[in-house]
């Protein structure tokens, strides 16, 4: 192992859209990761970033507006240790990386859910609060060593 790589630790948090789930995981994990884990967010098919998820990580204290809604093409993945997939059905559809750990974290898309502005934002909360405790616990723990 070189001395770069006992450095600098990267987390990939892959989603199918990389609109919301990644995109909040990412936003957690940039507040909580210690200084030498690198923090990405990508999607196989990037939709955009959801001006809900926006709004429910500002209210958290978090602001992800300024991240954007990315490809994996645009990851250094070299760089990546530990990819992280979200998609709650989409497991076996996730791509795998050749050489990273893989673990996956199964979180309902709240994209879909239909309703009254509230109802939807409160499907975006109840994931985003979700999201916030597994990257809390990883940290904690440091499951990100395990690299």
């Amino acid at each position: 192992m070189t001395d770069n790589q006992k450095r600098k630790k990267g987390i990939l948090f892959l989603c199918t859209g990389n609109s919301c789930r990644s995109q909040m995981a990412e936003g957690f994990a940039k507040t909580i990761a210690p200084d030498d884990v690198m923090v990405f967010s990508a999607g196989i098919f990037p939709a955009g970033l959801s001006s809900r998820a926006v709004r429910v990580m500002k209210e958290a204290g978090i602001d992800i507006l300024n991240q954007y809604s990315k490809g994996i093409e645009k990851i250094p993945i070299d760089e990546i240790g530990t990819v992280i997939t979200l998609c709650s059905s989409a497991e076996k559809f996730c791509p795998t990386l050749p050489g990273k750990r893989r673990l996956h974290w199964p979180f309902f898309d709240p994209v879909g859910v239909r309703g009254d502005e509230e109802e939807v934002l409160w499907a975006f909360r109840k994931v985003r609060d979700a999201i916030k405790e597994r990257i809390e616990n990883f940290f904690k723990n440091k499951e990100y060593e395990d690299e």
